[in-house]
This record gives C-alpha cells, sequence and structure tokens, in this order.
C-alpha cells in the first residue's frame, strides 16, 4: 500500500514509507510513534510540577449564580441559613453656643457638646433559598429575621449629671431622660426577592472573559413599622402612644388630638419597600480572583407606616435616604478539590457607601418620639392661609399680618422620625468559605464599619420650592408687613415637620464616632 500519513498532537505531519504495514520495520516504526504520542499526551495533561496542585478555573463565590438546564446538571437548589451579631456604638452631640473648654469660646456655635452615649445590639436569623431558572440565571429569596434588637442611651462624659442642659428643650422643660431604654424589638425585618444573573459574561463558560454578575432585588416590608416607644413611660402613661396622643394616655381626651390614640406595638420593619440593583465584575488569575463592583438601594415610604404622617406639602424631605456603595475586594483560593467538588476560599474586601439625606430611624428615635415635653408633643398645622383683616394702608401699629396659621389645616404630630443629614461609611470584612463536598458549604466571617460625623435633626423652617403665594408664606418671607411702605415677598412656605426645638440653629443633633462591628456565619446544603 502506499505510505500513509499521521499527525502528532501539534498537527506536524509525518508519512510512512511505502512498505507495507505488515513489515517488521513498519511495526516497529508505527509503535514507537503510538508510544510516544501517549507518553506526550499524558504530559500535557499533568501539572507543571510535582508539587503544583491543579485549581478550577471556575468564578469565586460573591460571582457565583447557580443555574438550570445544563448538561448533566438540570436543576439546582440552594438553601443556606445564616446568623449575624452586631454591635454598634455612637456619641450623640448638640449644638450649643455656651462659652466653656471644649465648647465654643463665643460668638459661634459648636456641635460639640456631649450627650449619651448611643449602644446598639442586634441578632439576626438569616434563611435563604436560591433556585436555578436557567443557564447562569437563578431566583432567590431572603427574609432576614431579627431575633432581638436592643437601644440605649446613657451618660457621655458626665452629661447625664447636667440633663437639664444637654437635653433643654423650651424654657423649663426637658426632651428626654438618660439613662434611655428602648424596648426590645424582634420579628421579620422584610422579605426579599431578587434575580440573579451571570450570563453576559461568564468565565467558568468562556476563560478569555471575566465572570459578570447582575441582579435586582425588591424588599417588602411585612411586619408592623416601628414606632417611637418608652417602656419606662411614666405612671399613667402608655410605652407606644399614637403621636397624636398628647397626654400618651391611650385615651382621646383633648380637641387637639388625633382620632386614633390607641396604644401601638414597637414594630421591627422600616415601613418601606425597597428596590436594590448591584453589580460585580470579577477575574479568576488561578490562586486569586480580584473583584468589583457597586450597588444601589432606594426605598419608598408605605402609606400605613409613620412616614404617611410627616408627607405634607412643604415638608422638604419626607423619603427614606438613598444608598449607594461601591466594594473592591479579593478573594484567594488556595487549595481544590476538583474530583470532590472541595473548595477553600478567603474572601477580602473592602466597600464606601453613601447614604442621602432623607427621613429616617436615628439613633434618638425612641427618644424624640415618646418624648413628654410640650413643644414636641403639641400639634402644628400643616398651611397657613392669607389673613382676611390684613389691611395694607393701615396705619403703623394697627396693621395684622398677611398670613396666619390655617386652623383648617391638618395637624402634625413628633413620630421620631427625622430629617438625617447625608454622611458616608467605611466598611472592610474578611470571611472563609469552606465547600465541604458537592452539596454543602460554610462560611464564617467579620466586618468593621466607621461613619462619617453627621446630623440627625436637620430639618429648615421654610420649604423655598413653594413662593409664589404670600398669603401661605407664613414667617417665610423677606420684609416685615407691618411697617408702612415696606416691600414683603414670600420665600416658601413654612416646613410643617419643623420644631425649634431639636432643629434650630444651635438646638439640633448630630452623631459622631459611630463603628458598628459584626460577626456571621452560615450553611448551604446544594441540591
Amino acid at each position: 500500500m502506499e505510505g500513509a500519513t499521521f499527525c502528532d498532537r501539534k498537527g506536524n505531519g509525518f508519512r510512512l514509507g511505502r512498505r507495507g504495514l505488515g513489515s517488521p520495520v513498519s511495526l516497529a516504526l508505527v509503535a514507537a510513534i503510538a508510544s510516544s504520542l501517549v507518553t506526550t499526551g499524558a504530559r500535557a495533561d499533568e501539572p507543571r510540577s510535582a508539587t503544583e496542585p491543579r485549581v478550577m478555573q471556575e468564578p469565586g463565590e460573591v460571582v457565583n449564580v447557580i443555574d438550570a438546564f445544563d448538561e448533566g446538571d438540570p436543576f439546582d437548589i440552594a438553601i443556606s441559613l445564616g446568623f449575624q451579631y452586631s454591635t454598634k456604638s455612637a456619641k450623640v452631640l448638640r449644638e450649643t453656643n455656651i462659652f466653656g473648654p471644649g465648647l465654643t469660646s463665643g460668638g459661634f456655635t459648636s456641635n460639640l457638646m456631649n450627650v449619651a452615649q448611643f449602644s446598639e445590639q442586634t441578632s439576626r436569623l438569616i434563611p435563604r433559598v436560591d433556585i436555578g431558572l436557567y443557564k447562569d440565571l437563578a431566583l432567590y429569596l431572603r427574609a432576614p429575621i431579627i431575633l432581638n434588637n436592643s437601644r440605649e442611651l446613657t451618660g457621655l462624659d458626665g452629661s447625664d449629671r447636667v440633663q437639664s442642659v444637654v437635653l433643654a428643650g423650651a424654657p423649663g422643660e426637658q426632651l428626654f431622660s438618660l439613662p434611655f431604654n428602648s424596648p426590645d424589638r424582634s420579628g421579620l425585618e422584610y422579605l426579599a426577592v431578587g434575580l440573579d444573573t451571570s450570563a453576559f459574561m461568564n468565565q467558568a463558560r468562556d476563560r478569555t472573559k471575566p465572570t459578570l454578575l447582575f441582579g435586582v432585588e425588591g424588599r417588602f416590608s411585612l411586619g408592623t413599622p416601628m414606632h417611637a416607644c418608652n417602656p419606662d413611660a411614666p405612671s399613667g402613661q402608655v410605652q407606644c402612644a399614637h403621636p397624636s396622643d398628647i397626654n400618651r394616655n391611650g385615651q382621646a381626651d383633648g380637641g387637639l388630638e388625633g382620632f386614633d390614640v390607641s396604644e401601638r406595638e414597637a414594630g421591627v420593619t422600616r415601613g418601606t419597600i425597597g428596590l436594590e440593583v448591584h453589580t460585580l465584575v470579577s477575574k479568576r488569575i488561578k490562586y486569586l480572583e480580584p473583584y468589583g463592583g457597586f450597588s444601589a438601594l432606594f426605598e419608598f415610604q408605605q402609606e400605613d407606616s409613620d412616614y404617611g404622617l410627616t408627607d405634607l406639602e412643604g415638608s422638604l424631605v419626607n423619603r427614606p435616604p438613598i444608598r449607594g456603595t461601591m466594594t473592591l475586594g479579593l478573594m484567594i483560593i488556595p487549595w481544590e478539590n476538583r474530583e470532590k467538588f472541595g473548595r477553600l476560599t478567603f474572601d477580602l474586601r473592602v466597600q464606601g457607601t453613601y447614604t442621602s439625606e432623607g427621613r429616617d430611624y436615628s439613633e434618638i428615635f425612641d427618644a424624640l418620639g415618646a418624648s413628654t415635653a410640650s413643644s414636641l408633643r403639641q400639634p402644628q398645622w400643616a398651611k397657613y392661609r392669607r389673613n382676611p383683616n390684613y389691611d395694607e394702608n393701615a396705619p403703623a401699629g394697627m396693621r395684622e399680618p398677611i398670613s396666619i396659621i390655617d386652623e383648617g389645616s391638618q395637624k402634625t404630630y413628633v413620630t421620631g422620625l427625622t430629617d438625617v443629614q447625608q454622611y458616608a461609611s467605611i466598611r472592610g470584612q474578611a470571611s472563609v468559605t469552606w465547600q465541604a463536598s458537592e452539596y454543602v458549604k460554610f462560611n464564617l466571617g467579620f466586618g468593621f464599619t466607621h461613619d462619617q460625623k453627621h446630623g440627625i435633626t436637620g430639618d429648615q423652617p421654610c420649604n423655598p420650592t413653594f413662593k409664589d403665594d404670600i398669603g401661605q408664606s407664613g414667617p417665610c418671607k423677606s420684609g416685615n408687613e407691618l411697617n408702612v411702605g415696606e416691600f414683603v415677598s414670600a420665600t416658601g412656605i413654612p416646613n410643617p415637620n419643623y420644631r425649634p426645638t431639636i432643629n434650630a440653629v444651635g438646638r439640633r443633633f448630630w452623631v459622631s464616632d459611630s463603628n458598628t462591628f459584626d460577626v456571621f456565619a452560615s450553611g448551604v446544603v446544594m441540591f
């Protein structure tokens, strides 16, 4: 027969001579070539050195998305149970123009007056289910359950010995007392439903590309929204009074009170519906996988929460804050066993978060919302109206104001929710994940978060958006209408949520040195 042509593993051709394959020389040559090819193939599959372990090319834990309808794996589901414990501490400060060491030297206002030491402990149980829908597409459900949340305000460097000064309200009154303990809260925090996908780019399917994870999540507050409470309420008062219950006794006994003054539950949810979007991109390089991304959380208040009581025309801020987070991290995978699906992963990350201005549950939420101080308990009317008795031609000393309180408008009450100013946070986190087998893995980690100093009672007296009607301007105007011939113009309308005893410059509250430590652990079963 004619000589036959063969190719080695690299595609290089070579040709046997014209001798038949049955000749001894040909058989010997074929045997040598076959032996060489087998040896070459075996060496190509071996690691580069005897001590170098084989590693997987699959992306790490933070960008891992379970899927379905893969060859040999038509369906995936993962069930996890996590636990998180966090402890937070912060200093509550207040503005003052008092002359004194560490305060002011006179002539200006500082925000350095010590008010209270805030501490908070929270324990959460976090069940989660991930269900593969299609290739690199998963649906997940998460339901954080607060086992216990406790808050406390205590004296700070002797502030409890001068409470009448650091907690002064209107002349002769005190806003609340130290120590102040909030009620212990527990229950379902929210139900999260989300979708994750890495179908756009996935290193496990194409080694030349990074892995891109994109997800969207809805958060639904299903339980009772948080209400301000005082577990140590004075005798004759209820612990969780309605904001419109001026006397805090659970009874309607005044014309200024609202229609519903029944006692409420402390609640545990934020009273919002949240929408979160997140994305991460990573690229595995053997034992290391750097990654980065961002997330944003938007919240929308529910009308049955206390947000509904402060959602009025003229309110400058009544939406919850918006949070945006940037993440940079590194996964280290020092050991893997492909055959037994074993893996050890260390995850180190740094996160920076910006929280916008918004109405929120601050460190003194319960203390202000449950206050018995008259300056916070008495209602304010939401609007002003033009004074029918105003006469611009009246002589000096006999003129009346252009704008007066509209007693037919809605009455507003202090709920404890306050205008919290914008601030930045920095967080560091370290964790380790051990995948023990194809079906089980465990995670353990800890984190530290520091919040920038920020104001927590920042409401402004006037809303400049509405300045086209001098009759509704109230005190929000330039000039004095009582002076004959003086030009008067509206600069806005009054903010119905503004309370001078906590919102006026020189009376506002601040938070500083806010630090949170947390530890977390979880176990996952995969099918």
